[in-house]
């Protein structure tokens, strides 16, 4: 009977493989590097849906107020191509580390992302 029961578990554990959306990002942490004060603070992390399912990302939640994400729009069908667009407040000087945590119906549930980098204050030219 446990043998039966461990049996089930495993197919529909398979099952769910099978049929859900499956991320795959280019990179799971982008590094801005070295960048001025009040440059462009927008990146983009790029996936494909290599699943067998739609990919509806629900909720981006971000470690800090200095960083905001924004969602598709739409589904990201199977083979489809997608991007999460990020935003870093570059006004804040020095070093920092953000992650955000993506909540969606993918196989894995919770996805998290990171960026990174330092804020450099700006050169200012001299005549």
């Amino acid at each position: 009977m446990f043998l039966f029961f461990v049996g089930a578990v495993l197919i529909a554990q398979e099952k769910d493989v099978v049929t859900a959306g499956v991320f795959e990002f280019e990179t799971e942490t982008i590094d801005y590097g070295r960048i001025h004060q009040r440059e462009d603070g927008y990146r983009e992390f790029k996936f494909k849906n290599i699943g067998k399912a739609p990919i509806i990302i629900a909720t981006i939640k971000s470690s800090c107020g200095c960083s905001v994400a924004m969602k598709p729009s739409k589904p990201t069908m199977p083979g489809e191509s997608g991007s999460i667009r990020v935003k870093y407040d570059t006004n804040r000087l020095g070093g920092f580390s953000k992650t955000f945590m993506i909540g969606s119906n993918a196989q894995k549930k919770s996805k998290r992302i990171r960026i990174k980098g330092i804020v450099l204050q700006p050169v200012i030219a001299q005549n």
